[in-house]
């Protein structure tokens, strides 16, 4: 009983702690994998969940990647994971984070990818990230993990992160950090005035132009071999 009530405890206070958009990527999170589980009463393919396992991967976070780490990655060209953009191929060629690779969902089981390489996954909200999180969990790809705000997360804080309300050291600090991090992937951050709340620069918002290039460790990367 104890440790069930450590157990609520700690969910909650991890539930208090997320923005909105990552309350609401988290109900989307338990949407999709309620919605992958049950199927459909003729579907002979379910996926079975450790109820538990999931539980705790919520509680802990450990099923999820923060957008600024995973665009600390990028900068510091770290070549260890697989970046994968589950949306349609034209969403992604009008514009995807940089060094991601294009697999839509239906195809994600059938993609080369090996059990023990770091797996992050990504769509524009949170079903089909946690889907295909839960279909990757359920086949032995324990290094998969998920960006709980999607694109739009991208989007917010690091293409256009706004400039904070208040005007404390450490928050100016993180603004000013994010200024260089969304220069660098071509953003434009949004600077208001902290005594009338408007705008200093009004960016266009438009997206950045994509790289034509392949993405970061796709041809380079050497892959270990998976054990027996």
């Amino acid at each position: 009983m104890l440790n069930e009530v450590k157990s609520r405890t700690t969910g909650l206070q991890f539930f208090s702690k997320l923005n909105l958009n990552k309350k609401l990527a988290l109900f989307a999170v338990i949407f999709g994998l309620t919605a992958l589980i049950i199927g459909s009463p003729s579907d002979t393919n379910k996926v079975k969940i450790d109820t538990n396992e999931l539980a705790l991967l919520i509680s802990k976070g450990a099923d999820h990647l923060e957008v600024e780490e995973l665009a600390d990655w990028i900068i510091q060209s770290k070549m260890d994971y697989r970046l994968i953009d589950l949306r349609d191929e034209k969403s992604f060629n009008e514009y995807h984070i940089p060094t991601a690779e294009n697999v839509p969902l239906a195809d994600l089981m059938n993609y080369p990818i090996e059990r023990n390489e770091k797996i992050i996954l990504y769509s524009d909200g949170g079903i089909h990230s946690s889907q295909a999180l839960f279909l990757l969990k359920s086949k032995g790809y324990k290094s998969s993990y998920f960006i709980i705000g999607g694109l739009d997360e991208w989007k917010d804080k690091i293409l256009f992160p706004a400039s904070p309300n208040d005007s404390t050291a450490e928050s100016i600090a993180k603004f000013n950090k994010m200024k260089e991090v969304s220069k660098f992937f071509g953003g434009s951050p949004i600077e208001t005035s902290s005594t009338t709340n408007e705008n200093i620069t009004t960016p266009a918002l438009t997206m950045p132009k994509i790289q034509t290039t392949a993405p970061v460790g796709t041809t380079t990367k050497k892959k270990k071999k998976e054990g027996c």
